[in-house]
């Protein structure tokens, strides 16, 4: 592990916010590293307000799309709300379908089959609207790069409204209304949004052009909070005023398909790391096992007993797919050793029976092992495809780009994309793959890093401190769980290693003989005991969680590296 300690903000900005907003200067470090500077922006952080949303007619082709859907309610055309099998791709469908229902009686659901069809736009969700005399299809979470798509329908009398957020190609397809903010001459000022997030712009836009309140919209917000946890997107301007108020509506009035999903959590409060931990690895199951569709079956259900026959159902994908991608993660680490590739600034596995469900998850666990760039292959139909996940700082879109000449498809963004191609180009877009990384890549990115905020005192952590950094939530990219670093630190004598495999360390540290000790949990540390033992002194970076035990409620160090 690389400890990296961020830079000291300007000393008088951090004491003229500390003084205006009455904290301790190390919560004011904390705020002015995030970029805030000032009381208001203060304000807006912590009580993210649904007022400060942007117009969503700022963003480019919003007009043409809600004229095309007013037109469409007005004449009864038949709607087709169309979207990918992930948990964005899902989450927006349930989020479009069930809003739209509350206008028009005309509108059904399509998820394509990732086995069948694919990523994205498909021929056959095109075909299956022309053979039901749908006249309008809105895809979400996809449809950015569909230019032969988009023609196709078009032959067919099909509109296309296109909700994305993916980075577009070098040609945008020509549909009624192509809405994605990465767009070049989109001047929309939040970028970052999740293609559920795109889809709530929309009906935001419907919603006011019909002179309604956003509250009406609340309720959807808990969907849009589950998308921008599972999609890894920024948590900051809009997307955090968006998880903020989607994780209230979780926690005060949950959907009955998140309710029969979080009936075993015995928590009194959800978090963004229950959503992407818990709620979104089982929406995602449907699509990666079955079929999406599943998934929006259970979050636009209102009757609590079918919901929790559905959450059933998709619980056992879940237990399928967990047990396909252990064994498929085992396969390919015994390959990556077996070939003797772990010098390589790449990793590149392929089988051609590995379930293509769980490629991504599979190129996840290949990369925290390695820690590199990292493609993951199986056989579809007669092409290959394969899921690209890359490490902190580099991005893998742009590497793929670059051998753009061995790939048929590819999309995706920074950290996290998807492509297909000819068996044929297999082997030349591996050694393309790993020439590209190998001169692109700073080689201090091969090492894992832990960024820290600041360093701490542990008599600093008192109970106002850790009351104040709770309301940091939710935390995500942009926004991160503060990390902290102390030094001279020393076990009480109980430390230990704890689990099932003794892989985890627990123990109780101090600073100084007459602080308090604070209890220290270090998961997959075991094989640092070694540091802490005998009385030795040592640092240790973590970030402060609450500890429930027996009803009592304390604050303990969770532990992310431990030094001599």
């Amino acid at each position: 592990m690389r400890w990296t300690l961020k830079p000291k903000p300007d000393s008088e900005t951090v004491i003229q916010l500390s003084q205006s907003l009455g904290v301790g200067e190390i919560i004011a470090k904390l705020l002015v590293q995030r970029g805030i500077f000032t009381f208001e922006a203060a304000k807006k952080f912590f009580r993210p307000n649904l007022e400060d949303l942007h117009d969503p007619f700022l963003m480019k082709d919003m007009e043409k799309a809600v004229d095309r859907i007013e037109t469409a309610i007005a004449s009864e055309e038949n709607i087709l709300v169309f979207g990918d099998y992930d948990v964005d791709g899902t989450t927006s469908v349930a989020l479009m379908s069930s809003y739209l229902k509350t206008l028009t009686p005309n509108v059904a659901s399509y998820i394509p089959d990732r086995y069948a069809e694919g990523y994205g736009v498909s021929y056959a969700g095109i075909d299956f609207a022309a053979d039901n005399d749908i006249s309008l299809i809105v895809a979400l979470d996809c449809g950015i790069k569909a230019v032969e798509k988009v023609a196709y329908a078009a032959e067919k009398g099909i509109d296309f409204i296109i909700c994305d957020h993916h980075r577009p190609g070098a040609e945008i397809p020509n549909a009624t209304a192509v809405l994605d903010p990465k767009q070049k001459d989109c001047e929309y000022p939040y970028k970052e949004l999740c293609g559920c997030g795109v889809g709530f712009k929309l009906i935001q836009a419907l919603n006011s052009r019909r002179g309604e309140t956003i509250e009406l919209l609340l309720p959807y917000l808990d969907l849009v909070a589950t998308a921008i946890g599972a999609d890894i997107v920024p948590i900051t301007g809009e997307n955090r005023i968006l998880a903020y108020h989607g994780l209230r509506v979780i926690n005060a009035a949950p959907r009955a398909g998140f309710k029969a999903i979080l009936t075993q959590l015995k928590k009194e409060k959800i978090t963004i790391t229950d959503v992407v931990f818990i709620i979104a690895p089982r929406i995602n199951a449907a699509g990666r096992m079955k079929q999406g569709l599943h998934a929006v079956d259970l979050l636009i259900e209102v009757d609590d007993e079918r919901a929790r026959e559905i959450a059933g159902e998709i619980e056992s994908f879940n237990s399928e797919r967990k047990d396909t991608d252990k064994s498929i993660t085992k396969e390919a680490l015994h390959q990556i050793e077996e070939l003797q590739e772990q010098d390589r600034f790449t990793t590149v596995v392929y089988q051609e029976n590995w379930h293509k469900g769980v490629i991504g998850i599979v190129a996840s666990r290949l990369t925290e092992t390695y820690y590199r760039p990292t493609l993951v292959f199986t056989k579809n139909g007669d092409k290959m495809a394969a899921s690209a996940r890359s490490v902190q700082g580099f991005d893998v879109y742009n590497a793929l780009e670059a051998c753009r000449e061995h790939i048929e498809q590819f999309g995706g963004h920074k950290y996290a994309a998807g492509l297909t191609l000819e068996a044929s180009e297999y082997e030349n877009l591996k050694q393309k793959f790993e020439a590209v990384v190998a001169k692109t890549i700073d080689k201090r990115l091969l090492t894992p890093e832990i960024s820290i905020d600041t360093e701490l005192q542990l008599d600093e952590i008192t109970p106002k401190f850790f009351r104040i950094l709770k309301q940091f939530a939710p935390f995500g990219p942009g926004n991160m769980n503060p990390v902290f670093m102390s030094e001279n630190l020393t076990d009480t004598g109980f430390g230990k290693c704890v689990g099932a495999e003794k892989n985890h360390i627990k123990c109780a540290v101090k600073q100084r003989p007459e602080s308090p000790a604070f209890d220290m949990i270090g998961f997959n540390l075991g094989n640092k005991i070694g540091v802490i033992e005998k009385g030795k002194k040592f640092k240790a970076v973590y970030s402060l969680d609450e500890n429930e035990w027996n009803g009592s409620v304390s604050i303990q160090l969770k532990l992310k590296d431990v030094s001599e």
